[in-house]
């Protein structure tokens, strides 16, 4: 189970309604970062990695459905 809730700051990021909040929303993250203990800083970035290859997978299938729909058979 996942210690940190990255899908919470990758929705708001997403949402974000200006550059000035996205920036806000990404220093919040390193802050967190900054504040964890030596051993929760590889727990945090081993969980980062493993959420991003996760949503990097979820795009790259969307974005591979979406194109073979545009092909014409």
């Amino acid at each position: 189970m996942s210690t940190f809730n990255f899908r919470q700051y990758h929705y708001r990021s997403i949402n974000a309604a200006t550059d000035e909040e996205r920036a806000a929303i990404n220093q919040e993250l390193k802050d967190l970062y900054a504040s964890l203990p030596d051993d929760q800083k590889d727990v945090f970035n081993a969980e980062l990695q493993t959420f991003l290859a996760k949503e990097m997978g979820r795009l790259k299938s969307s974005y591979e459905s979406i194109k073979g729909s545009d092909t014409n058979n």
